[in-house]
């Protein structure tokens, strides 16, 4: 399980708004309501929560979730501890425990029984129960569940069920308009604006055929390591393979048709 656990910087992580969502977090985080990120991967989702996280003070705890994720890892466990069995809390317990942001990256990746831990925490309860400690935890006014998702991988295996969306506050995620997300990139990176507008006009391309020969765009994320690549010495057309092309697909064909269109737009 991939688990950071971020103690509190004096640098607020950049972020760029798109409409009223860092007061739709904070407003949440008041009222003590489940937040629900949805939108492309490499779009902010992440970078969006740690920067409230940090903004309003709070420790948060981030856990990527996957196919092998079930409640025990986030709740605890009992564990051997020189030769005596010991209670573990899980980061999700630690983070009611103690208070902060409890930020699962990916919900829907993780194992069925991940979300029946989740329901107490959602509703006006707000408690969590550790069936094997026989305890029942209050969640504390400064705990907040924000957890994440992409719509666009969802299958009918794989999917938020109704009964759980609707616990949640949800907000919608997207791409940065052009100008907006040149800036970002540019910043990002250190590539001046102008080697950037070629990179962002490319990516926006290519987000187009999304549904067609590609499941996903290029994200806001891998933008940045291209132009990160171009400002320490590569080449735009080295730069767009390695970080745009080649992440995307695994398919010659579909490999071929992609960087001739990068190369009528890469000069």
């Amino acid at each position: 399980m991939n688990i950071i656990a971020r103690n509190l910087q004096p640098d607020i992580p950049a972020y760029s708004p798109l409409g009223n969502e860092c007061a739709l977090f904070e407003t949440a985080w008041t009222r003590q309501l489940p937040l629900l990120l949805k939108g492309p991967t490499g779009c902010g989702k992440t970078r969006f929560v740690s920067h409230m996280a940090q903004k309003l003070g709070l420790p948060l705890t981030t856990v990527s979730c996957h196919d092998d994720l079930a409640a025990a890892d986030l709740t605890g466990r009992f564990l051997l501890k020189g030769g005596e069995t010991v209670w573990v809390d899980g980061p999700l317990t630690r983070a009611v425990r103690e208070g902060g942001v409890c930020y699962l990256d990916e919900v829907v990746e993780a194992r069925k029984d991940v979300a029946v831990v989740l329901h107490p925490l959602t509703d006006d309860r707000r408690i969590l129960p550790l069936e094997r400690t026989g305890e029942e935890l209050a969640a504390p006014l400064s705990f907040m569940l924000v957890v994440s998702y992409n719509p666009g991988y969802q299958s009918l295996l794989k999917a938020l069920k109704p009964s759980t969306r609707q616990r949640f506050v949800a907000i919608e995620f997207d791409f940065l308009p052009k100008a907006r997300e040149i800036e970002v990139v540019s910043a990002e990176s250190g590539l001046p604006i102008s080697a950037v507008e070629p990179l962002v006009e490319l990516a926006r391309r290519l987000r187009a055929l999304k549904g067609h020969d590609l499941e996903e765009g290029v994200s806001t994320r891998l933008l940045v390591y291209c132009a990160s690549l171009i400002d320490a010495g590569l080449s735009p057309r080295d730069a767009v393979r390695a970080a745009m092309i080649e992440p995307l697909t695994d398919e010659p064909d579909v490999r071929a048709a992609l960087l001739e269109l990068s190369q009528a737009v890469i000069r």
